[in-house]
């Protein structure tokens, strides 16, 4: 049986569902267990346990015969390493009273005699899990890139915000990033290591860069134009307030990142390509999949539960998913899935927008002045959708009847934008959950969504009130 801790973090949510999907028999050890159960296989178990807590080691280590160590204590504060180091004794400890086989852990690129605080804390974790006795397999990773991983999060905030960027020494540094799917076949593929053997393997992929050159290459996958601006000092509190402003991280975080980025992150050893099958993809490649599954991933989730996640939106500007601004309203109508979805399935062409549609004809107009396609698409057949339908200046990127359609936009925009109906049966009727999802690009992005605001307010808040009186009327609406 295999232990998971950090299913509930970054990479140990994707070794989770790698795990399941290969029908591994799991363990997870949380804190928090309810925040998990809701989010696991009907085979795996959770338990409720805490590394800095030895009692609560002992019985979910039972039985165990490779345990993943993906825990850190960053955010909690500057007694952090201390924590760390306390949580990894307490593990490894437990873990050779319990007869465990294997330890797996991951840990942080870096050499030398000066490693920031952070650095110098992640590795002390692996030498006292090596030191246990118990065969640990340390893999030491430098940024991981993929949708959703803070270093991700935090390029993405820095570029698409900031069209002059004031860039400290330490972005000239040289890191080698690797792509999420890559570390998490390396982890897969550690539990088939020999037995009985301590290990530590540098990973990477195959591009040394700079965080420069990040920027720079994520920034002409958005085709968005960046000025670098080099400064000879900054200090990292300086930098860790400036990561705040802009980016998700807390200051204290950003600090401990940034005292990180005066360390070269790069492979000295490369017998982890000898020992592993992993032959890991680029940078351009690794950040145009992190673009791509994002979108995937989005595109899979259902927007109530994306957003029952977060706390309620606020009154104005919408909810912040990711780098997404979400505009999500509900109704609800007596009336069957079927019945309440026949006007949605109607939408545009001669039928109209339901709402303001002279509004959106205004828009259709300003878009053929810009070069788009305008309203002049209309849509193939007035009852039927199916995927890849033009409708107007949108194109149906999903349709289930009775359920789903998902509208993809094709005018001229600064950024990308999707407009999705859903309808969920409830007790006595059904609900409608209409959601207007905007990814910018840039500032121009920004300013376009903040500046038509109350206008969409307007026109989509019409719009869901006339869609469920067409539903409630049985007819189509009439012009």
């Amino acid at each position: 049986m295999i232990l998971l801790t950090g299913a509930t973090g970054y990479v140990g949510g994707r070794l989770l569902r790698t795990l399941e999907a290969d029908g591994k028999r799991i363990r997870c050890l949380a804190r928090r267990p309810e925040y998990l159960r809701a989010r696991v296989g009907a085979t795996t178990e959770v338990v409720q346990g805490d590394v800095l807590d030895p009692d609560s080691l002992r019985g979910a280590l039972r039985d165990i015969h490779t345990a993943y160590y993906l825990v850190h204590s960053m955010a909690a504060g500057s007694s952090y390493a201390d924590d760390d180091r306390r949580g990894a004794t307490a593990f490894a400890t437990a873990a050779r009273e319990a007869g465990v086989q294997r330890i797996v852990y991951l840990g942080g690129l870096g050499d030398g005699d000066r490693l920031s605080p952070h650095l110098e804390s992640r590795q002390e974790v692996g030498r006292i899990l090596r030191d246990s006795g118990v065969p640990t397999v340390e893999f030491r990773a430098s940024i991981v890139i993929g949708s959703g991983s803070l270093s991700f999060e935090v390029l993405r905030a820095l570029v698409e915000k900031l069209p002059v960027m004031v860039t400290p020494r330490w972005v000239h540094t040289r890191t080698q990033p690797i792509g999420i799917e890559d570390l998490i076949a390396y982890l897969i593929d550690a539990l088939n290591h020999p037995a009985g053997q301590s290990a530590i393997y540098e990973i990477g992929g195959p591009d040394q860069v700079s965080y420069g050159d990040l920027m720079r290459e994520y920034a002409r996958l958005r085709e968005l134009r960046r000025v670098m601006i080099p400064v000879p000092v900054l200090t990292p509190r300086l930098s860790g307030l400036w990561l705040a402003l802009v980016s998700p991280v807390y200051a204290r975080v950003g600090r401990e990142l940034i005292g990180g980025l005066r360390n070269e992150t790069v492979v000295r050893n490369t017998r982890a390509l000898e020992a592993f099958r992993v032959r890991p993809r680029g940078v351009k490649q690794a950040l145009t999949r992190a673009l791509a599954n994002e979108d995937s991933a989005f595109a899979a989730t259902r927007w109530s539960d994306a957003l029952s996640a977060h706390r309620p939106a606020p009154t104005w500007g919408g909810l912040k998913f990711g780098s997404r601004l979400v505009d999500s309203r509900v109704a609800w109508v007596a009336l069957t899935p079927e019945q309440t979805f026949r006007p949605i399935a109607r939408i545009g062409g001669k039928a109209g927008w339901y709402y303001g549609n002279r509004l959106w004809r205004l828009r259709g107009a300003l878009d053929r002045l810009a070069g788009g396609p305008g309203m002049r698409r209309g849509r193939r057949d007035p009852e039927a959708l199916v995927p890849g339908d033009t409708l107007d200046f949108w194109r149906v990127e999903a349709v289930e009847p009775g359920r789903l359609l998902r509208l993809a936009a094709e005018m001229r925009l600064p950024g990308r934008a999707w407009l999705q109906f859903e309808v969920t049966g409830q007790s006595g009727g059904s609900q409608i959950r209409q959601t207007a999802l905007f990814d910018p690009v840039g500032l121009a992005g920004l300013i376009y969504w903040y500046a038509l605001w109350f206008i969409h307010q307007m026109v989509f808040a019409g719009m869901l009130r006339s869609l469920v009186r067409e539903a409630e009327a049985g007819g189509p609406l009439e012009q």
